[in-house]
């Protein structure tokens, strides 16, 4: 079985895949103070809460945009999962052309993306990951890593009006009984929900005329599927296209010898 693991600004997800199907899928806080012994006691929790023996495990793959964070996750794996996880950076196979000014300043995560989307989907595409931040990134039909955009993410964005506000409340994110908002706590989801379904409406069609004439959008993340059915421009649902991501690319990096090559 293979175990994947996305540490994100906010969450880490783990899966557990056996072959090509997912298994479990688990999520805890990300932590830069988690330690080695602390990822032994979760990885520990989950198999065991889940039914599944974590001797079983026969590679790791992994990604993160929060370097601090990933350290006792590798270590983790080694000490407690007893493999060498393959970490997502320069230097391992995509597939995929990157034509970035710079390629390293490209998160970790969406190149993920990316690698599973043109797996799914062969022809040119928008992925919008619904994170911490809302991405949009832009592939062609023949693998072209084209860029793309970065957004305040929706719930960094709710924080930041409660925050910078007086009087404002803290409101679940979720779509109200009208647009126009007959109380506080209305007036402000339609602003977020409304206001991002518009956001992701807009820039996709910004996009288009820059891209190829036939094109889908896949949208992932957290808070993918509160907007998927009030964004008009969402096509495809991928909640876990980041765990596939992983799963791919562990499978176009193992050895013939079945060993992950060796990450710092």
């Amino acid at each position: 079985m293979l175990l994947v693991a996305d540490a994100g600004n906010t969450n880490t997800v783990l899966g557990l895949y056996d072959g090509g199907r997912l298994l479990s899928r688990w999520a805890v806080q990300t932590t830069r103070e988690r330690t080695t012994d602390e990822w032994g006691l979760i990885f520990k929790a989950f198999f065991e809460m889940a039914g599944h023996d974590q001797r079983a495990v026969t590679g790791v793959s992994m990604c993160s945009v929060v370097p601090p964070a990933v350290h006792a996750l590798k270590h983790g794996a080694r000490k407690y999962l007893h493999q060498e996880p393959l970490i997502v950076g320069p230097g391992i196979r995509t597939g995929l052309q990157l034509r970035y000014d710079n390629p390293k300043e490209i998160g970790a995560d969406r190149i993920v993306n990316a690698v599973a989307a043109r797996e799914k989907y062969p022809g040119a595409c928008i992925i919008i990951d619904f994170g911490t931040a809302t991405t949009f990134d832009c592939l062609s039909s023949r693998g072209e890593y084209l860029g793309g955009i970065i957004c305040p993410g929706i719930g960094i964005s709710l924080d930041a009006l409660v925050t910078r506000t007086a009087k404002l409340p803290k409101v679940e994110i979720a779509r109200p009984p009208d647009v126009i908002g007959k109380t506080t706590e209305h007036a402000m989801q339609s602003g977020i929900f409304f206001g991002y379904a518009a956001m992701v409406d807009g820039l996709v069609q910004k996009l288009a005329p820059e891209m190829e004439a036939n094109l889908t959008t896949i949208a992932t993340g957290g808070l993918c599927a509160v907007l998927a059915g009030e964004a008009t421009s969402i096509v495809h649902l991928e909640p876990d296209l980041t765990l596939e991501g992983l799963r791919i690319l562990y499978e176009k990096n193992r050895k013939p010898d079945g060993i992950a090559p060796r990450s710092v």
